[in-house]
């Protein structure tokens, strides 16, 4: 990760985050104590001060969002360094948190399920909290993105390793809400992983909005890296559906995947009219569908800023600086019209098919009384239209210019403003090129236009194949053996003695081994042995990714002389239903299982009790339910046809936390 202490622009916002976010923190609680307050008196005194208390403290909690806010507008910091003269565009703050100790919940763990020495995981347990610790001031560049994705590939692994759906781990995670401030607290490791991919999409906008916007791989880059970020989010969005943060909430997601993907939109206009727009009739038709689409597309996400419940959460300046681009692109395209109709008079040796083909696809429809062959033919129609188009386009400047004057936050960008004034400018100038005498006998309106692009954008979802990572914990064996969901024995040592040439066992599986076709009068199963064992240890050489024909050979490598293994034996409770079932013939096996199983499931569903209706903002019972098939992580036990009632990956969570 980037140095934490670095006095850059971007740190110097991400660190006046963290300071607003303690800040708000503060206040939360303060009126969170006053309100608790107010319904426990009855004294008429107490409650006019808790209620001017209460007044003042929601005071400043609107003045502390209004600075982050502030910090959320900050666009110019995150753009290209190079002069430009470009409109901003929008990135999103990485997500704040506070430091967490592995150590200890991990070390327990180690010792009580896996059996082992735990202060040998010092060194991956440490390197585990060092890439977490890096992920929180990742560099601005694929290699800030991969650090990312590793991170969050390592919690699929430590997730599986270390968190059982039984009970918690007494890890607290602590996340920033990016828009609110307010602080969301959970023992589960899903709010960790769904924060991560979260900065992962914001990380993506950073870079898209830093790429040079002067050049053509600049403005690729820029698409390329806004689809991605679309693509996380929408993952997030569509993965973990009930988070009890705002800034991702499914509304919220959902609003900023059209907000980057209209980024995406808008920079490949800019990419199409880099080498410059030549004054040429179907050039000229051409951009006018494309900024017509930009133009439409800003429209929608303004559209989706202003309905509930993200009205009240997404920053005011972006919302007006979605309305103000969809006025400013409208108006450019009602300006490229005009240029159309009014330098470019159909001569005798133009195609006037495909000219009136190329027009009509503008129009959804065409004023009462024109035709377009007629306008591309008549000189006094071309003329009016085109200057109907050019009154649309200063209509739609003015108010591109009316909002931004409005937000305080949006007047002090200097290069909006220039933007915005220079393109107003020259619409007028080009009104007043046209302007007759006879200006009051034009009553026709400018029609509106058809948005239409040649390049679509789309989101690109994440690809997390192509990130390698190493489980940190590899060496406790296999995942698919031996995880959190699986409970086992402490190791036993058995001593195996050759007896006529035969070990009274055979192996079985992948890694590890299994003891297999046990003999039950031989002396490994005398000393304890059983059927179903996994080999840990062959000779003190630890063996749990070793297979078959590697572990045989370790026992052909001593002869005739006795060796010492040490076995684990699995202490699930299908496990040993299976083993149980097992003496019975073929076609009782599963019938057995599944009665049991039946009778356990019906007893179960007798003592159900309806859930509490629990907030929004907590991970409620009912949502649990529900976001099983998507946050649920599997994980098959090799060699065993176990049959168990299916968990939900939320039964981690305190039924009672939520935002406070």
């Amino acid at each position: 990760g980037c140095n934490p202490l670095a006095e850059t622009g971007r740190s110097k916002l991400q660190n006046q985050r963290a300071v607003l976010n303690q800040q708000i923190l503060r206040a939360v609680r303060m009126r969170a104590g006053a309100e608790n307050l107010l319904r426990a008196t009855t004294n008429n005194k107490v409650r006019e001060q808790v209620l001017l208390e209460l007044s003042f403290v929601n005071s400043d909690l609107q003045i502390l969002k209004e600075e982050l806010e502030g910090l959320n507008i900050s666009v110019e910091v995150y753009q290209n360094t190079e002069e430009t003269f470009s409109i901003p565009l929008v990135p999103l703050g990485l997500k704040e948190t506070k430091e967490v100790d592995f150590t200890l919940p991990l070390k327990d763990f180690i010792l009580e399920h896996y059996s082992e020495d735990s202060s040998e995981y010092e060194d991956e347990i440490a390197d585990l909290m060092d890439l977490r610790q890096a992920c929180r001031t990742p560099s601005r560049d694929e290699a800030g993105i991969e650090m990312l994705i590793s991170y969050f590939l390592q919690l699929g692994y430590v997730e599986n390793r270390f968190f059982p759906p039984t009970r918690h781990m007494g890890v607290l995670f602590t996340w920033y809400d990016s828009f609110t401030g307010v602080p969301v607290c959970q023992q589960n490791l899903l709010l960790e992983k769904a924060s991560i991919l979260f900065n992962i999409g914001a990380l993506y906008t950073q870079i898209g909005t830093r790429c040079n916007r002067q050049t053509q791989a600049g403005l690729e880059n820029a698409v390329d890296a806004f689809q991605r970020a679309a693509g996380v989010l929408s993952y997030l969005k569509e993965t973990f559906t009930h988070t009890p943060s705002y800034d991702m909430s499914p509304a919220m997601l959902n609003v900023l995947v059209k907000m980057m993907l209209a980024q995406a939109q808008e920079c490949v206009f800019e990419q199409i009219g880099l080498p410059g727009i030549r004054n040429e009739f179907f050039t000229l038709v051409k951009m006018t569908q494309e900024v017509a689409k930009v133009g439409e597309v800003y429209m929608l996400v303004n559209t989706s800023m202003n309905q509930e419940p993200v009205k009240e959460n997404i920053p005011y300046s972006w919302s007006k600086l979605a309305q103000i681009k969809s006025d400013h692109y409208k108006a450019l395209a009602h300006y490229f019209i005009a240029t159309i109709l009014c330098d470019h008079e159909l001569q005798s040796g133009d195609d006037e098919d495909q000219q009136e083909k190329a027009l009509s696809q503008l129009y959804d429809y065409i004023p009462e009384g024109l035709m377009v062959l007629t306008v591309l033919k008549d000189k006094v129609q071309r003329k009016q239209l085109g200057k109907a188009h050019l009154r649309k386009a200063i209509v739609h400047h003015e108010e591109a210019l009316r909002v931004c004057g409005l937000c305080k936050k949006l007047r002090n960008i200097d290069v909006l403003q220039e933007v915005l004034t220079a393109a107003h400018k020259r619409s007028l100038l080009k009104y007043a090129q046209q302007e007759t005498e006879d200006d009051f006998l034009s009553l026709i309106q400018a029609p509106d236009i058809l948005p239409k692009t040649e390049h679509k954008i789309e989101t690109i979802a994440p690809q997390f194949s192509k990130v390698k990572v190493k489980d940190f914990f590899h060496r406790l064996g296999p995942l698919t053996v031996f995880s959190a969901k699986q409970r086992w024995t402490a190791p036993r040592t058995i001593h195996v003695h050759h007896e006529a040439g035969e070990l009274g066992f055979s192996l079985k599986g992948g890694s590890p081994v299994q003891i297999y076709c046990l003999d039950p009068v031989c002396s490994a199963a005398s000393m304890g042995l059983k059927e179903g064992d996994y080999i840990v240890s062959v000779g003190g050489v630890d063996c749990k990714w070793l297979g078959v024909n590697e572990v045989l050979e370790k026992f052909k490598s001593v002869g005739e002389q006795p060796i010492e293994i040490e076995v684990i034996s699995c202490q699930d409770t299908a496990a040993s239903m299976h083993s149980k079932s097992a003496t019975y013939s073929v076609g009782m096996q599963k019938t057995y299982s599944l009665i049991c199983l039946a009778m356990e499931e019906g007893k179960i569903d007798q003592t159900k009790k309806a859930p509490l209706k629990l907030p929004f903002l907590s991970w409620g019972t009912k949502n649990r339910q529900k976001a099983a098939s998507t946050l649920c992580l599997p994980s098959a036990v090799a060699g065993s046809s176990q049959i168990k009632k299916k968990l939900s990956p939320f039964t981690l969570l305190n039924t009672e936390s939520s935002l406070y």
